[in-house]
């Protein structure tokens, strides 16, 4: 975690068949080292919606956390991490969104971390996401 970081959010999705039972999970960590990690089902899909969808819900959860202590999103610098090429470089925008579905996460993604002050989007090494969320 970079000094000026105020939220981590590590995020990792997959699927068991493609499509098929689609799960994720995220971890949210806080600049003292507080943390939460949360698992997640999604029923029926694949590998990529499901990745998608575990950042979308950190996100959502986190930006909740934020509202309810009434403070502003834009206050903060968030760090996510990910081992997905696909979701971080779709959202980061080098990489073209063909597909219509994966298109609007991508939107849903953005407009989420535009609300805050700074993010920063990290690729991190699969063996790291496993190590911190367990799959």
């Amino acid at each position: 975690m970079h000094e000026d970081t105020d939220y981590v959010l590590i995020f990792d999705g997959g699927s068991q068949g493609n499509p098929g039972r689609a799960y994720g999970s995220y971890l949210l960590r806080t600049r003292d080292g507080r943390e939460r990690l949360e698992r997640l089902e999604f029923g029926t899909g694949t590998n990529n919606e499901a990745e998608y969808q575990s950042l979308i819900a950190g996100l959502e959860s986190l930006l909740e956390r934020i509202e309810q202590a009434r403070a502003d999103p834009a206050r903060f610098t968030l760090e996510v991490r990910g081992d997905s090429q696909l979701v971080l470089r779709q959202v980061g925008g080098q990489w073209k969104l063909r597909d219509p579905r994966m298109a609007e996460y991508a939107r849903r993604a953005r407009a989420f971390l535009q609300r805050f002050g700074h993010y920063r989007l990290v690729e991190q090494p699969r063996a790291e996401s496993v190590k911190v969320l367990g799959h």
